[in-house]
């Protein structure tokens, strides 16, 4: 095990800013408690980025959510969580308030939850400056929350800041939250996934910004992350954990050239490399592969059966999977403001069989195709046929069988999966309201499915909330895969998953997509997880397309300025690649503005 440190540029206080000692975090459960977190220990001094990586329940967000005191009630903490000489762990929660913002900061994994959809995104910032300011009024408060959305690169603040958390995209929610998170300047951001949301180009602005805090105002960050790219982008040092111990920690160049841990060496390759598409597709030799689908249960074979007959009737056999043509998709505007043109005539096919991957920036409109191209937005103009059957102007009556043709996997199965439902509940539900199956045959395909996935059929009595974001985001391919269906819109499927639970993932979605042959809309900002699935690839800015192409051409040999921009602002595995790529990119001053 390493455990060289690398001491960051420090000015001012002398020693750490955080320090954890014999760290040990258990929880309550119905089977007895579950250790969490096996006495770790780690200083970060002031200035510094430490990468805390690990596979999911590895214990590293627990880590972090204890020392704010953010763990629940169940929860059983030993140890010491310093804040230079402050003792968090020995404060009551009101004593822990005082602390909360000012010395200790949280960006969390998902922006959609972490804010309130009730209020205004300008209401809680403003909520979170006069919490820690009680002499500050609502103008003052309204002003300071404006500059900060304008430091973290929010466009158009000023107006926007009346909007609500639902009418931004993922990247603008997760801008918002860093700015609230660095709103009382605190000592130590503890950075939970703070890219998990973001594409490639906003990504870059937003570990710049961070770079820039660590920088000036010499605050330190833990950032928790599964985006290695990221990880070797921004960090001085690396701490790596496997089941609630440290395994390995060194400097980050360090840790990439020469990994001494099994566990290290493993995670690392389980990362997908932009231009280096392994044979196969592959990313783990040793996973196991997705169960044939061949069905064992007669009946449940026979209805599925019935099911494509009654769709040939609907659709034409030779159709491309999806055809969108001249697609345009405006949003009415306020009062004055003109309408807001989200998709700006697009036109894309897809094959049957054929995986194409959409990339853009957040806010390019690469989300509002993908929903528009199952009817979950209506479009203002244009066309859009599965299977060669225009859907743009059918009824819902009239939708509502060929909806068994296509399904959609979204970004945050957390969201997405009813938590009052069990998972064989919510796996079985496509089946059931579509009247194909009921009683012993339904419980049979729900059984088939969860091996499909690699999940054993004793989850099926869980619930979301029980399940890893893995392990959640496996039961919605399961359930959108549950009528066989022969277009599927995956939206950013494994954006928030770590590498080695990404890895496991996207090798499953390969089986089942070479196995089903389903044609797939795959919709990421992950340019390296794009090179390793699609055939071809399609490129948005601004609602429009600017490039379509094969995959080799597109992201090895791009011809559109703002591909190339793309593509050198995607952060890679290596330390000494990234850091030129970032020079480089910082160097064209690009900006979503431009």
């Amino acid at each position: 095990m390493s455990t060289e440190t690398q001491s960051p540029q420090v000015t001012g206080t002398t020693g750490p800013v955080l320090s954890i000692s014999d760290l040990f975090i258990s929880f309550k459960t119905e089977d007895g408690p579950v250790d969490a977190v096996k006495g770790i220990s780690f200083d970060v001094q002031p200035g510094e980025i430490l990468a805390i990586v690990g596979e999911s329940g590895s214990g590293k967000s627990v880590t972090s959510m204890s020392v704010p005191g953010l763990l629940p009630k169940t929860s059983s903490i030993k140890g010491a969580r310093k804040v230079e000489d402050t003792d968090l762990g020995a404060l009551s929660d009101k004593q822990l308030r005082k602390h909360r913002g000012s010395d200790v900061a949280m960006i969390f994994q998902e922006p959609m939850t972490a804010l309130n959809p009730m209020y205004t995104i300008g209401w809680q910032l403003r909520e979170s400056l006069q919490a820690h300011n009680k002499d500050m009024s609502k103008a003052d408060a309204t002003k300071r929350a404006i500059e900060l959305l304008e430091l973290v690169g929010f466009p158009e603040p000023a107006t926007r800041i009346k909007q609500y958390p639902h009418q931004l995209s993922g990247g603008l929610r997760q801008r918002v939250v860093i700015a609230m998170a660095i709103s009382c300047d605190p000592k130590i951001i503890i950075a939970d996934e703070p890219t998990t949301a973001l594409d490639v180009t906003v990504q870059a602005e937003i570990l710049g910004l961070l770079r820039k805090l660590r920088d000036e105002l010499d605050t330190a960050i833990v950032l928790i992350t599964h985006d290695m790219g990221v990880v070797a982008d921004l960090a001085d040092r690396v701490l790596v954990m496997y089941q609630g111990e440290i395994v390995e920690q060194a400097p980050v160049a360090e840790l990439f050239a020469d990994p001494q841990e099994d566990y290290t060496k493993r995670l690392l390759a389980a990362v997908p490399v932009l231009g280096s598409r392994p044979e196969g597709r592959r990313l783990l030799e040793d996973a196991p592969s997705a169960v044939e689908t061949e069905i064992s249960d007669s009946e449940v074979a026979e209805r599925l059966k019935a099911v494509e007959e009654e769709l040939s009737s609907e659709v034409k056999g030779d159709a491309p999977a999806l055809e969108i043509k001249n697609l345009v998709l405006e949003y009415p505007g306020r009062g004055r403001k003109n309408k807001v043109r989200a998709v700006d005539d697009v036109s894309l096919t897809i094959e049957r069989g054929e995986i194409l991957g959409l990339v853009g920036e957040s806010g390019s409109g690469k989300s509002t195709v993908g929903r528009c191209a199952i009817r979950l937005l209506d479009p203002t103009a244009g066309t859009v046929s599965v299977g060669g059957r225009d859907i743009t102007k059918l009824s819902t009556k009239q939708l509502r069988p060929l909806r068994r043709y296509f399904s959609i996997v979204f970004q945050d199965p957390a969201s997405t999966l009813d938590p009052k439902m069990t998972i064989g509940e919510s796996i079985a539900e496509p089946l059931v309201l579509h009247k194909v199956l009921s009683g012993n045959a339904l419980t049979s395909r729900v059984t088939e499915l969860l091996d499909q996935v690699q999940l054993s059929g004793h989850y099926r009595n869980r619930y979301p909330h029980e399940l890893s974001g893995g392990q959640r985001q496996r039961i919605a391919i399961a359930r959108a895969l549950a009528l066989e269906p022969k277009l599927l819109i995956a939206d950013e499927p494994t954006s928030a998953l770590d590498v080695s639970v990404q890895a496991k993932v996207l090798d499953l979605f390969l089986d089942l997509q070479q196995s089903l042959h389903f044609a797939c809309l795959f919709i990421s900002h992950d340019l390296a997880v794009v090179d390793l699935l699609a055939d071809r690839v399609a490129v948005m800015r601004k609602g429009e397309l600017v490039e379509v192409g094969e995959r080799d051409q597109v992201l090895h040999a791009p011809q559109h300025d703002y591909t190339k921009r793309l593509l050198a602002a995607a952060p890679v595995a290596d330390p000494a690649r990234q850091r030129e790529r970032r020079e480089a990119w910082e160097a064209s001053r690009y900006t979503m503005a431009e």
